[in-house]
């Protein structure tokens, strides 16, 4: 951040063009570094009718600055992401899941982790955009995907007031706090879409939002069988580092790649029972924790566990329903591992 300045664009700007008024707004303070679009009074009425909402309504106040997240404020940002108007109400969605107080945004905005949220959208309108589900759905090459997620960024930066080294307090971060929004591969998945799982009707459009403390590739093309596959996904999800491992008070996600989905469906596995075998299995013994990781434990999860000895086996969540699965990607034996915060839940909001 520049110092002296306040990164909440709250003025009326005049400038000759969108660059001119990008080099503005660098300078205050608004962005992520990257060029932006110029949130002219035409572009942000548009995406606000788009919505479908009045522009003065408030979604909730956005920690840690406390700043109201009105539909008018929100469009702001995602004009300036490069949002188009059918984006708009995605971006509402994703706003009011991530100021959902089981979220606790609050945490993740301040924390030194570099904890940020991950954006996966269901239903109709990931067509009707043209959301990336398969090959490299958490990379380049859409504008809905990137410019999504950038707007939930420039949202808790220029709203939430989350600044680099001020009140983002992120050791150092990580790059899914530019962008981080795919949608999931329905077609790829043996199960119904995440969204269904999660109580809301098959026509429904939804985005859900995880606690992304950063994305852990799984790699393997050699498990011909789901018990295999899963005693190597286990043994993963149970790096000593994590969040999970030493607080398990919240949630985390595993992103399957369809091969890797369709494998643990040709054997009839439900995301129920991979999810029980996963809780079974992803824990490790108090002795494999270093020294000081052990004093990190004992007090983080003397909830669950009142007396720990070299023995206890320490599991990455509390609850098996802790454990949230979706299909995600193209073809290829690769998943995904999304540690979250250890603090607070995944939210799975519908699309207005």
């Amino acid at each position: 951040m520049i110092a002296g300045v306040d990164p909440r664009p709250n003025e009326l700007v005049e400038a000759a063009d969108d660059e001119a008024f990008s080099q503005h707004a660098y300078a205050s303070g608004w962005t992520d570094g990257l060029p932006i679009v110029a949130p002219t009074e035409e572009r942000v009425n548009a995406l606000v009718e788009a919505t479908g909402r009045n522009a003065l309504e408030v979604l909730g106040v956005m920690p840690p600055g406390r700043g109201l997240a009105t539909v008018h404020a929100v469009a702001v940002n995602a004009v300036m992401s490069g949002c188009l108007p059918e984006h708009g109400r995605v971006v509402v969605a994703a706003i009011e899941a991530v100021l959902n107080e089981d979220f606790n945004l609050g945490g993740i905005q301040a924390t030194t982790n570099p904890v940020t949220p991950a954006i996966m959208v269901n239903g109709p309108v990931v067509e009707e955009i043209d959301m990336n589900a398969g090959h490299d759905c958490f990379g380049p090459g859409r504008i809905a995907n990137a410019a999504i997620g950038r707007s939930v960024r420039l949202c808790l930066r220029n709203i939430g007031y989350a600044i680099s080294g001020e009140t983002d307090m992120s050791t150092q971060g990580q790059p899914g706090k530019y962008t981080f929004c795919f949608a999931e591969n329905v077609a790829g998945s043996p199960w119904l879409p995440h969204h269904v799982e999660r109580g809301l009707a098959p026509q429904a459009s939804a985005v859900t939002v995880f606690q992304a403390a950063m994305v852990v590739n799984l790699l393997d093309f050699g498990s011909k069988t789901a018990e295999s596959l899963l005693v190597s996904f286990a043994q993963a999800m149970t790096g000593t580092n994590t969040n999970n491992m030493q607080l398990a008070g919240g949630d985390l996600a595993l992103i399957l790649g369809p091969d890797h989905a369709d494998l643990l469906g040709r054997d009839g596995w439900s995301k129920d029972d991979i999810k029980q075998f996963l809780f079974q299995n992803a824990r490790i013994p108090f002795a494999a924790f270093s020294e000081g990781l052990q004093g990190c434990v004992r007090d983080w999860r003397k909830h669950v566990f009142k007396h720990i000895t070299d023995s206890t086996l320490i599991p990455v969540v509390d609850d098996w329903h802790h454990i949230r699965i979706a299909v995600a990607g193209g073809a290829g034996s690769q998943s995904s591992f999304i540690p979250g915060f250890g603090d607070g839940f995944s939210v799975c909001q519908e699309i207005r």
